[in-house]
């Protein structure tokens, strides 16, 4: 992951700050997050046409490519003036690079289907190496929703309830690394309860939707426990930790209610495989699968009318109609068709 490398970078830690509480942050220093995010976007780009190509690009394509590329854009933001220097003087500012990293940018970044995307670009080798790396199991247990409910709010409460919060304020290195956290962790969150990509040994709705509402009670008990100055670690001025805490839990909220919104969204009724992945790919989305199953229900109907007429009596008239007209379903077109089956020498149907 190029991005990795520039926010681990120390000239990405933090801000310079002056006497006066001013911070300005060179150009050399916030230009490598965006040219890092640009690769990822144009990587992203590059896969979606392959797969054009290929013939196997289905879905919201557009849409997708532009939910991604907004989270890349979401990062650049959070990482560049004038964000950055923000939060290089206020708390507040790092409270919004917190929830751009944390949760508003993984959310774009995962309902831009990532995972799927490489599987139809892919050759045929590499995708069945990245569906074992999938499959492996520490994959299961990183993607298990309270692992990565833990990896989420534990780091957050970690950050904010220790003195990890003032030793990054010191050290560049530890806050590059506290901000690839958020990132990582709020991804893999997303993906688990939300994306639209495979994952595995994901749980049902109502699972996921326990597991996010574990969540939201974690931010706000946080949010509310930093307002009041209880179990925090956080050096600043009063005014900065209140009006970091209030972004916390309002932003919070709206991030965690587009969640639970992708949530509903991006369910369908899915069917496990046997190597325990559950996705769009191994699923039929809403309309598809109402479409089928009104196919397989007419079908298994017409078939048991035929039956009867097959069945019926000799004695019948000939050129009775036994069967009243039905409607046949052929894709997405509808055609009527009247059987009528003849008794005696005329073939029945």
């Amino acid at each position: 992951m190029p991005l990795a490398g520039f926010l681990l970078s120390p000239a990405l830690g933090h801000p310079r700050h002056d006497h006066d509480g001013s911070a300005e942050v060179p150009i050399l220093d916030w230009a490598p997050p965006a040219a890092g995010a640009a690769l990822v976007a144009a990587g992203y780009l590059l896969l979606v046409r392959r797969a054009r190509r290929r013939g196997r690009a289905r879905g919201p394509v557009r849409l997708r490519a532009a939910s991604f590329l907004a989270g890349c854009g979401l990062i650049v933001l959070a990482l560049t003036p004038p964000v950055d220097s923000f939060a290089g003087r206020d708390f507040r500012g790092h409270m919004v690079q917190h929830l751009l990293l944390g949760m508003y940018a993984p959310l774009a970044l995962v309902l831009g289907a990532p995972v799927t995307v490489m599987l139809r670009a892919l050759p045929a080798a590499h995708g069945r190496m990245l569906i074992r790396v999938l499959r492996s199991t520490p994959m299961r247990v990183l993607a298990h929703p309270p692992v990565a409910l833990s990896l989420s709010t534990g780091g957050m409460a970690l950050a904010y309830s220790t003195p990890l919060y003032q030793a990054t304020m010191e050290h560049p290195a530890l806050h590059g690394a506290l901000h690839l956290h958020f990132l990582v962790a709020g991804f893999l969150f997303a993906w688990v309860i939300a994306g639209p990509d495979p994952a595995p040994s994901r749980p049902g709705v109502p699972a996921r939707l326990f597991v996010l509402g574990l969540a939201i009670a974690v931010h706000a008990t946080l949010a509310q426990l930093m307002y009041g100055g209880f179990l925090t670690e956080v050096r600043a001025p009063t005014a900065d930790v209140r009006g970091g805490a209030e972004l916390m839990y309002y932003g919070g909220d709206i991030a965690e209610l587009l969640l639970a919104a992708a949530l509903v969204a991006t369910w369908r009724p899915a069917r496990r495989t046997p190597g325990g992945m559950d996705g769009p790919d191994v699923a039929l989305d809403g309309a598809a699968w109402w479409t089928r199953s009104t196919i397989w229900t007419m079908a298994a109907r017409t078939r048991s009318s035929w039956a009867r007429t097959r069945a019926a009596p000799s004695s019948m008239p000939l050129g009775t109609a036994v069967s009243p007209p039905r409607r046949i379903w052929s894709g997405s077109r509808v055609r009527w068709a009247t059987a009528r089956c003849w008794t005696g020498t005329t073939p029945s149907c």
